[in-house]
């Protein structure tokens, strides 16, 4: 099959490189010419424009979007959309908002899949998890290049119509969330608790049959290797949360409790400012109970 891929990140080039070992053709674009020159050697197609891109695709042009989510989905669209018919598939792998993804599906001339991708740059070696919505037919058209991009036939399935895929990735980023929190309280005991543990021991005795094995806690060892039981430098801040946030307001919305991914989330948040909140509470205890007041 031949792809069109804009957008060549870290993301955005392991689905170039996963295309072209899987013996796809790949026309490739990105606003950075030095990456639309480095996808060009690995054997990739350079494209000048998104315009460009389209010309260089056959009557039945299929595109695979892995742009930041936001206005670069649709600024890419607007330029990519005058050169698409009703024959053509796009796909959007960011991790756009679900209802954009509905908004744009109707306003795209092609078919339009939402596809939610997880597994981070280690998809370059193992494969995506891919969460794909939107029509069936052009789902089926695009299974040869999910199944190279993805795990394989079972690493990718159809969610549901337009924006279940990302609908799904949202909440999975949500449940991520609260997998991290989880690990992070399970070890900061152990750090600060009864014994001195050596904590990538802890991980990877874990890792090996336990109930809570998981790739997030072989990632825990791997931090715990090469940072040291007491993280080293590592700062207290998490960056991220837009999906987290989407996953609580929807939460609401349904009136579904998720007390767990809430707190993650605001732990988050939480991590990344002195907090004024918790400054008022250390001068209170001082005010009712005359305790020592912390100061920096």
């Amino acid at each position: 099959m031949e792809l069109g891929v804009v957008g060549l990140g870290r993301m955005g080039r392991i689905v170039v490189d996963r295309c072209l070992a899987a013996d796809h053709d790949v026309v490739a674009h990105d606003v950075d010419p030095e990456a639309t020159a480095a996808a060009a050697a690995a054997g990739a197609t350079p494209a000048d424009s998104v315009a460009d891109l389209a010309d260089r695709l056959g009557d039945e042009r299929r595109v695979w979007l892995m742009v930041p989510a936001g206005d670069p989905v649709d600024e890419t669209l607007d330029r990519l959309t005058p050169h698409l018919s009703g024959d053509d598939v796009v796909v959007d792998g960011g991790n756009s908002h679900f209802e954009d993804s509905v908004r744009r599906a109707e306003a795209t001339t092609a078919a339009y899949l939402d596809c939610g991708t997880s597994g981070g740059p280690a998809g370059a070696e193992h494969g995506f998890s891919l969460m794909v919505g939107g029509p069936e037919p052009a789902y089926e058209a695009m299974t040869p290049v999910f199944d190279a991009v993805a795990t394989g036939p079972a690493g990718h399935d159809r969610m549901g119509p337009s924006g279940a895929g990302h609908y799904v990735k949202m909440v999975h980023n949500g449940v991520e969330y609260a997998l991290m929190e989880a690990y992070g309280e399970g070890f900061e005991l152990l750090h600060r608790g009864r014994y001195d543990l050596d904590l990538e021991s802890v991980a990877r005795t874990w890792s090996n049959g336990a109930v809570i094995r998981s790739w997030l806690l072989d990632l825990c060892e791997e931090a715990f290797r090469e940072e040291g039981s007491d993280l080293g430098d590592v700062a207290d801040h998490v960056a991220g949360g837009s999906t987290g946030t989407w996953t609580v307001q929807e939460a609401l919305a349904q009136e579904v409790p998720v007390p767990l991914v809430y707190t993650a989330l605001a732990e988050r948040f939480g991590s990344r400012e002195d907090r004024f909140a918790r400054r008022l509470a250390n001068r209170l205890r001082y005010g009712f109970g005359r305790h020592e007041v912390r100061r920096d």
